[in-house]
């Protein structure tokens, strides 16, 4: 990629490495050698300053008599170590130079040397001294020699002198020490333009492979930075599109493995989140779904309320004034009409304890009072309740349990779950007119069945059976007197002892069955 960090790190290395070498290779063409002159320099000023505290430590040591060639040897081996440390040519000469002319008309001095010691100097050498002292002295030119002034003070000069006998550049000082003596130093002067370009071609190979190393150096160490930086990239897009399963494998606890452990913890973070807002967002979905059809239900159970009180307000109504307006004289009349309107007004004031006891029992206001019973003793007692209504349906009631069966349960309640079960199947009856109700035991509990021969129900209002007032056949219903309360009645009942209740179809009739516990 153009704009790749690791590019980007390989280039700034490279031109840093590019940019040091040119710069050195910049001071060394213009500052090596003017420093290496005032290197030189200042060896020779440091040089004259030891000089001067040897022959102080000679003039304390004469002054306290000690003895003299003791003294002298020490002082010349003092200078001798120091020339030959600092690689630096020391002369020393007493203040009584002796002046001559020779044939030729020329003036010559004579070098009485304090150090070395005349007779180590060579003639040529001391033909050398000779007028090397006597420019410094008198700015006589020597033949051969060219002079450049490079420091003054008032005990000494230094000075670049080009030799063209020896083809060489030299670095001499020449001055007066305190006590009166003069001193010539002198030191090779070696010609450092051949090194700076030697050092400079040195420093374009280093620096060509210094760049290659250095790229290649960068590359290896820019990758490991960004390998973990795209593996890092790659996580955040799958959080993105909501995959939180990639987990970073942080290693190392620098910033980059600080950042996976934040991306690991972002990614869990935002997985909860996601997870509870999904939830909350179900539940939200769930509670609106709930409140449409809590509010269907309510139109709907006015709509029935209504017209299921409609029908006996308007008889109660009509044979009511029938009476106040005296229609029928005789007393089997108004004997009837007093029988019709009784008989409506029981009709209503027992849809109205139903509907009561419903309510009470679905927001928990009639509390099941668990106790335990023999459920085959309760079935017996419903069996017979029924027996002069089952007698007049010409219905057969089955029950072959005879042994019994306790189970625990709230015994009204379950009482009129049963007691609804049979009416219904009484109201329901057809072909063979059998009402058949069996036990069938299970792990830890016992479901109760009723089974009735007629017509199936309808598998679209198979759920819907149970809903208040939801009738299959309302012509039928009206015939009997229901007003579809009972199953809900049973719904509500088996919803407060946390049990299950259900329908199932047959070929020949329906069965109805609900659940207890056996145990505790």
């Amino acid at each position: 990629m153009k704009h790749s960090i690791k590019f980007k790190i390989t280039g700034l290395i490279t031109i840093l490495v590019i940019g040091v070498v040119l710069l050195c290779w910049g001071m060394n063409r213009g500052f090596l050698a003017d420093y290496y002159q005032y290197s030189k320099v200042k060896k020779l000023e440091d040089t004259y300053n030891k000089v001067q505290m040897i022959y102080k430590t000679v003039e304390e040591k004469a002054s306290k008599d000690i003895d003299d060639t003791e003294v002298l040897d020490t002082k010349n081996l003092s200078l001798e170590r120091l020339g030959t440390n600092n690689n630096i040519n020391i002369y020393v000469f007493s203040n009584d130079i002796m002046y001559s002319v020779n044939i030729f008309g020329q003036t010559t001095i004579n070098l009485p040397t304090d150090y070395p010691v005349s007779q180590s100097i060579i003639e040529q050498q001391q033909e050398q001294l000779s007028n090397r002292v006597q420019t410094y002295l008198y700015g006589q030119k020597t033949k051969g020699n060219v002079m450049r002034k490079l420091l003054r003070t008032n005990n000494y000069g230094i000075y670049k002198v080009y030799d063209e006998r020896m083809e060489s550049y030299y670095i001499e000082l020449f001055g007066t020490l305190d006590n009166g003596y003069y001193v010539y130093l002198r030191t090779n002067f070696e010609s450092i333009q051949e090194s700076v370009l030697i050092a400079n071609k040195f420093l374009a190979y280093v620096g060509v492979v210094g760049a290659l190393l250095g790229i290649l150096i960068t590359l290896f160490v820019s990758n490991s930075i960004t390998k973990p930086i795209h593996q890092l990239s790659g996580i955040a897009k799958k959080m993105a599109n909501l995959d939180f399963d990639v987990k970073y494998p942080v290693k190392s606890k620098d910033e980059i493995g600080e950042l996976g452990t934040s991306i690991n913890t972002l990614s869990e973070k935002l997985e909860e989140t996601i997870s509870e807002l999904k939830s909350a967002n179900n539940e939200l979905k769930s509670d609106i779904q709930n409140k449409i059809q809590i509010d269907e239900i309510r139109k709907e159970f006015l709509s029935n309320v209504t017209h299921e009180l409609k029908t006996p307000i308007a008889l109660i109504q009509g044979y009511a004034e029938g009476l106040l307006d005296n229609i029928s004289d005789d007393e089997e009349s108004r004997n009837f009409y007093c029988e019709v309107i009784i008989d409506e007004a029981s009709k209503m004031n027992e849809m109205v304890k139903r509907l009561l006891n419903l309510n009470q029992i679905e927001f928990g206001n009639n509390q099941a009072n668990i106790e335990r019973f023999d459920i085959v003793a309760l079935i017996n007692g419903v069996i017979n309740s029924t027996n002069i209504l089952a007698q007049k349906k010409e219905a057969k009631v089955l029950f072959r349990e005879t042994e019994p069966i306790d189970v625990w349960a709230d015994e009204y309640m379950i009482e009129e779950v049963i007691t609804n079960y049979v009416s219904n199947a009484l109201n329901h009856l057809a072909y063979d007119k059998i009402i058949d109700i069996r036990l069938q035991q299970k792990q830890g509990c016992i479901r109760v069945s009723v089974f009735n021969t007629g017509d199936p129900i309808p598998e679209e209002d198979i759920d819907k059976i149970w809903i208040k007032f939801y009738k299959v056949d309302k012509a039928r219903t009206r015939e009997y007197g229901g007003n579809g309360i009972g199953l809900s009645i049973v719904k509500a009942i088996m919803a407060s002892h946390n049990r299950e209740c259900g329908v199932i179809n047959h070929e020949n009739g329906v069965e109805f069955w609900f659940e207890l516990d056996t145990n505790i």
